[in-house]
């Protein structure tokens, strides 16, 4: 058994019962620790994952998904799967930054708001740039493929916001540099979990809640709130499937290969996914889901223009910060905007790659 797992064999042992009978009895079960509840295409994006690694090395292995959390919260992720104690999982760089801070590059709004776009980017980025990969093996991860929240929404109970003047003073739970920029433009920030934030908007311990619109209706925030307003300001796209080093290199070189192939095809998969939900998700929300409809609503594009301003100083930092880790931070920043550039041109040019199918 290998070093990373011993300490948590009896997890492994609990559920090897649960397997499904056609997986072959030599399959390596690799344990899979989600902070989700596997709702809605993210959950689906990962499942997907595990089933093409299944059927490209023939069921050599199979994943056991320990859902919402079971094993360890968000914030846990990077450190928990880098000490073994679930072989692999998504990490979400917002929640450590400082460990994460090249893949948080794709946090700040150059990504744009394209989730093919910002996924397929972000990719290029973390597969080719040596010192990544270098900073994640000291770290004990490997790094397998990105998804991404999708554009920045704003879901709020009650009066609408539509401007700067309807943040302030807005109890808002927001992340990363969007949560920072609404802080700045006078909301008062509330820290909690995304899947928390449902009984604070039904509760009135929130105002508003930093959201996607497919996660609007896949987490039924619309039971709870009035209206959503259309930011597309960025994304969250430092939301990748990483894996334990040590299990990795115990792998053989085919199911190294796979998880990395698999890997490197999710943007295509989950751009699809992403663009289809949240297309229906706000048709939806409009119409009405069990009688329940909510209003979408776009922001003043001049008060726009003011918040994606206040929010550009953020990009700074993290070239500052990429500098401190001893990365290239300037040179890094110019290359992701480039890659961005690049598959804007491809998306517009050809069209998305599922189209031509």
């Amino acid at each position: 058994m290998k070093k990373s797992m011993i300490k948590y064999a009896g997890i492994a042992a609990l559920t090897l019962a649960a397997v499904s009978s056609t997986v072959p009895a030599s399959a390596t079960t690799l344990i899979s620790g989600q902070s989700t509840s596997g709702r809605g295409p993210f959950g689906a994006g990962i499942e997907w994952f595990n089933d093409e690694v299944k059927k490209r090395t023939d069921n050599a292995v199979d994943f056991d998904i320990q859902w919402g959390g079971a094993l360890f919260k968000a914030p846990a992720a990077r450190q928990s799967i880098a000490d073994g104690i679930a072989d692999l999982g998504i990490v979400i760089g917002a929640y450590t930054p400082r460990e994460m801070v090249a893949y948080s590059i794709s946090d700040l709004p150059v990504m744009g708001a394209d989730p093919w776009v910002s996924m397929k980017a972000t990719q290029e980025f973390m597969t080719t740039e040596p010192s990544i990969k270098q900073q994640l093996a000291e770290q004990n991860l490997v790094y397998l493929g990105t998804y991404t929240t999708s554009a920045i929404q704003l879901i709020c109970k009650g009066d609408p916001v539509t401007t700067i003047e309807d943040i302030k003073g807005k109890k808002i739970r927001g992340i990363g540099v969007y949560g920072k920029t609404f802080k700045e433009l006078g909301a008062n920030l509330v820290s909690m979990s995304y899947y928390q934030s449902y009984q604070a908007l039904d509760t009135g311990l929130l105002d508003c809640t930093q959201g996607y619109s497919y996660a609007t209706k896949s987490l039924k925030h619309y039971e709870v709130t009035d209206s959503i307003t259309l930011l597309n300001w960025g994304q969250l796209g430092a939301l990748g499937m990483f894996m334990n080093k040590d299990t990795f290199d115990s792998l053989p070189e085919n199911v190294q290969k796979a998880l990395l192939e698999v890997g490197n095809e999710v943007p295509d998969y989950y751009g699809q996914r992403m663009n289809h939900e949240n297309d229906t998700a706000l048709k939806d929300m409009k119409e009405g889901i069990n009688g329940k409809s909510i209003d979408v609503l776009s922001f003043d594009p001049e008060d726009l223009k003011k918040v994606k301003k206040a929010g550009e100083k953020y990009i700074s930092d993290w070239v500052k910060n990429a500098n401190e880790a001893g990365l290239e931070g300037e040179r890094m920043l110019e290359r992701v905007k480039s890659l961005v550039a690049k598959y804007e041109k491809q998306r517009d040019e050809e069209g998305y790659p599922w189209a031509k199918k």
